[in-house]
């Protein structure tokens, strides 16, 4: 499996990268973000958000589970810290194959519900508030994405 990798020195380096991303996403990509708590998974939402032409302000789905934004693209923002037992009832799977783009946040506690393809983004704590972005694609149409951002 590819990896790609990516440091950002400060949340506006994250942003720009993440709007690049979100301005190359299609209907029915699914993004699963992984990280420490402050690592920056919300900031990167935020510039997929801005690369998707999202104008609403994005912050984390903490207690909603699931926020939704329309832009040129739909986009699902999940979060499922908190989701134990109950993520089948949620109906996870019609966002996955939804005209949207889905962002799952904490992705790892659901991972028997994720497609067999996506896109997975680790954000790492770096030395000097930098961070450290890895991104592993699963399947052909996430490995040339990551080909295409990398550029």
């Amino acid at each position: 499996m590819s990896q790609f990798e990516f440091i950002s020195k400060k949340p506006e380096d994250t942003m720009a990268f993440s709007e690049r991303l979100g301005s190359l996403l299609q209907p029915g990509d699914v993004l699963a973000l992984e990280g420490d708590l402050g690592a920056g998974k919300t900031t990167f939402t935020k510039g997929l958000a801005k690369g998707l032409n999202i104008t609403r302000n994005v912050n984390s789905p903490t207690f909603t589970i699931i926020k939704e934004y329309q832009g040129r693209l739909p986009l699902y923002h999940m979060d499922v810290y908190r989701v134990e037992d109950s993520f089948e009832d949620l109906g996870f799977d019609e966002y996955f194959e939804g005209n949207g783009v889905t962002v799952v946040e904490w992705a790892h506690l659901v991972k028997e519900q994720l497609p067999e393809e996506l896109l997975t983004i680790y954000l790492y704590l770096d030395d000097n508030d930098s961070r450290k972005l890895v991104l592993e694609p699963r399947g052909k149409r996430y490995e040339e994405l990551c080909k295409e951002i990398m550029l």
